[in-house]
């Protein structure tokens, strides 16, 4: 008997630790939207959309695209920046992330991209300025692909739309994949998101609103939704050097998450002509690691002939 109690306590220690979370309890339905109190929800094709949405200047109009887990709130600093400018500001939360829905579907660039155009549509928008921070440069790459005429500057911050990725021939996601991801990451994934500054020790407190994300169901399937359903985009990339759309890259000078020389030569082929800076004393989110020097090439550079 004592040896069945020994290999059976670390299950029992699992099932334990696993009830006293919350992990995936919170479907995203109307009693859910109903208890958000900021923004907009429209709904898609493919679901619902939770935006926001400030100033009515249509000569002035960013958009902010985040990246690959956490939602639109990764924006804050630049978003409210920019609307106290007077530019007219959209963000929103991508499919499976913060408070649009999590559809049962697989998350593709072209879903995030026509999820922005919809939106966009839906808000009657022609023209605008596009950031895509991380896997937000993936979604910008796609999007200026598919619809080149609403595009006026592209703005990749720490983009990951320049790796050679391999296309994976199975795309399905199993429920032992999402039990076991579950199971694996999100007693630490919270905490992870520290690794995405160069000086984590400044942001003592910054795992505990993503730890929010992990209540919502279908959370880690459209994570893993998402890795699996990356592709190449060089084929998108080489069309916006061909049209010649304005593009301009920033980059944190510390990035551990996306490292520059692991594709600064495909970077170098696909976008040639592109607008370059590097922001100092900054890992993957030279936005709020290095606000102050991020915002002023933003606004004072890439954006100062904007009238």
């Amino acid at each position: 008997m004592k040896k069945i109690f020994l290999l059976a306590t670390p299950l029992l220690l699992l099932f334990i630790s696993c009830q006293k979370t919350d992990y995936e309890t919170v479907v995203k339905d109307d009693d859910f939207r109903s208890t958000i109190s900021s923004g907009n929800f429209v709904e898609l094709s493919n679901g619902y959309t939770y935006y926001e949405l400030a100033n009515d200047n249509k000569e002035k109009t960013l958009v902010f695209i985040h990246g690959f887990s956490v939602p639109s709130y990764i924006w804050d600093e630049t978003f409210n920046a920019a609307k106290n400018k007077g530019f007219r500001v959209i963000r929103l939360d991508l499919f499976g992330r913060g408070y649009s829905d999590n559809p049962n579907t697989d998350y593709t660039d072209g879903l995030f991209a026509n999820q922005v155009i919809e939106l966009l549509n839906h808000l009657e928008i022609n023209k605008a300025t596009f950031l895509g921070l991380s896997n937000g440069g993936r979604v910008i790459s796609k999007l200026a692909y598919l619809k080149p005429n609403l595009v006026e500057k592209l703005i990749y911050v720490s983009a990951s739309s320049f790796y050679n990725s391999s296309n994976t021939s199975d795309k399905n996601v199993s429920k032992k994949e999402i039990q076991d991801f579950i199971i694996t990451n999100y007693p630490t994934i919270s905490k992870g998101q520290l690794n995405d500054f160069k000086y984590p020790e400044n942001y003592p407190n910054w795992e505990g609103r993503y730890e929010e994300l992990l209540k919502y169901k279908g959370f880690a399937r459209a994570l893993i939704s998402t890795r699996k359903n990356h592709v190449n985009l060089n084929k998108e990339n080489l069309l916006i050097t061909e049209i010649d759309l304005p593009v301009y890259t920033v980059w944190g000078d510390s990035d551990s998450a996306v490292v520059y020389n692991d594709f600064k030569e495909n970077l170098n082929k696909v976008l040639p002509n592109r607008f370059e800076y590097f922001v100092p004393k900054s890992g993957h989110l030279p936005n709020i690691e290095n606000k102050e020097n991020f915002e002023n090439y933003l606004f004072n550079t890439v954006l100062k002939e904007i009238k």
